[in-house]
């Protein structure tokens, strides 16, 4: 471990796998104090385990960050235990793919609720503390996804794209507040997300595009979390596209 985050807290959303629970124990070997939310909570303890056991700090909160009001009371109870927030990492996400025509209007609905209204509520719910403070950093996970739209994954690329949309406005609006954002687009990455798709034809689609390279793993990205948020105040690292040597899309 090191104590280049010591004395910061950060919260991970969408801890319990993937990019959110390989960014929360790198925060953690960095020295900041990590609250951990998602909603199932066995595999938040789990990870609140392993973060304490390895010397760390960790608070778990059960919340599904699609709901506003569990989200304001997440971002309230952290703020009660601990009095600052340094760090918001917006990681959950779900990634439901399939065409346009003949989709599960749901689908829709959910990656809209998560992927974007739970980004947002996070954000809205940390900046006065933020502002309070005179410094934050909010690093928001979006996707290769975020730039280049292709059949078959249309409104996965518009909830991707409005996260890029609304992090420059986001940071346009609060950087003489001293507060950084920080956008991070991942390429093939080995998570859970795929699994979750409903469509078969679709989930087989990405089945045989992960399998047709050497995927990123969820470390790959926390790393670069980890780089983002350790550098000088004076730094702000905007954007970071980072995909798999082997990608071409």
């Amino acid at each position: 471990m090191s104590d280049k985050l010591a004395g910061k807290v950060a919260i991970v959303t969408g801890a319990s796998s993937g990019i959110g629970e390989a960014t929360a124990l790198a925060l953690a070997d960095v020295g900041a104090t990590v609250a951990i939310a998602a909603r199932r909570s066995d595999r938040l303890e789990a990870l609140a385990k392993r973060i304490l056991d390895q010397g760390g700090e960790v608070l778990s909160i059960t919340a599904d960050v699609s709901d506003e009001a569990q989200v304001k009371a997440m971002v309230q109870k952290i703020h009660a235990e601990y009095g600052r927030v340094d760090i918001l990492v917006n990681n959950a996400g779900v990634m439901l793919l399939g065409m346009i025509d003949g989709a599960n209007t749901e689908d829709w609905r959910r990656m809209i609720n998560i992927n974007v209204l739970g980004l947002m509520y996070a954000t809205h719910a940390v900046l006065p503390i933020m502002k309070a403070q005179g410094a934050g950093h909010i690093v928001n996970i979006s996707s290769v996804a975020g730039r280049f739209a292709n059949a078959g994954t249309g409104v996965y690329n518009a909830t991707k794209w409005a996260v890029g949309a609304f992090s420059e406005s986001l940071r346009k609006e609060v950087y003489q507040n001293n507060i950084r954002v920080t956008i991070i687009e991942p390429g093939l990455v080995a998570t859970e997300l795929p699994q979750h798709i409903t469509n078969p034809s679709a989930k087989e689609r990405a089945r045989q595009f992960y399998g047709s390279v050497r995927t990123l793993e969820s470390e790959d990205i926390a790393a670069a979390i980890a780089y983002a948020v350790t550098q000088p105040p004076h730094v702000n690292v905007n954007e970071i596209l980072i995909r798999p040597t082997e990608q071409e899309r």
